[in-house]
């Protein structure tokens, strides 16, 4: 019985014959360039349904605000349990209002507004280039996410030039404020129902 001899495809070497190998090194060809990618396609559909959630999970603004349910804590034991169910009810709530404090900030500072929308042009330019022609540094290929990631180092110092170190800081005090205020003058109990003793009952309980 003669056996059949395949050929297989090296870098320099003849043709491939055998068409089952040729779609082998194909696929792995294709698998190799398309791998960073996909992952980034996949952190963005996961960062969707995460959004998704968070929206589906928000509660009523109205409710939110409701100026009759703010009372200030009977206990510190009672203070601790509201916050933290405040701040498991509400977290979508205190998400986009931490969301909007960053828009504000972004909004109130110019200057960090024209280097956010000035390196959003890099990526667009960048990406637009890529579909018209590759880019090639020293005989390789540089890849759109890499050269996003360039794009963000160049920016960086000039970020902190524009303010964005003081921004942020003020984004996060001001949330955590905003957020320890509200979870813990918000009477969470009377809007589930338990007024006199707020899930003292669930903590007693062994």
């Amino acid at each position: 019985m003669q056996s059949q001899e395949t050929s297989v495809h090296f870098p320099g070497s003849e043709e491939v014959e055998d068409p089952i190998v040729k779609r082998a090194n194909s696929r792995w060809w294709m698998v190799n360039k398309m791998q960073l990618p996909a992952g980034i396609q996949l952190s963005s559909a996961a960062a969707r349904e995460w959004l998704h959630g968070r929206r589906s999970n928000l509660r009523p603004w109205a409710t939110f605000v409701t100026t009759s349910n703010f009372k200030g804590p009977q206990s510190l034991k009672r203070w601790s349990v509201r916050l933290a169910k405040n701040v498991e009810y509400f977290q979508s709530n205190y998400l986009f209002v931490a969301i909007g404090l960053i828009i504000y900030c972004l909004v109130t500072s110019p200057l960090l507004l024209l280097v956010l929308a000035s390196m959003g042009g890099a990526c667009y330019i960048a990406s637009l280039r890529q579909k018209e022609r590759a880019l090639v540094i020293a005989g390789q290929t540089v890849p759109l996410p890499h050269q996003y990631v360039a794009i963000l180092l160049v920016f960086t110092p000039i970020f902190f030039f524009a303010g964005a170190g003081a921004a942020l800081f003020w984004v996060i005090i001001a949330s955590f404020i905003v957020v320890m205020a509200h979870a813990s003058f918000y009477s969470i109990e009377a809007l589930l129902g338990d007024e006199e003793a707020p899930f003292e009952m669930q903590m007693d309980e062994v």
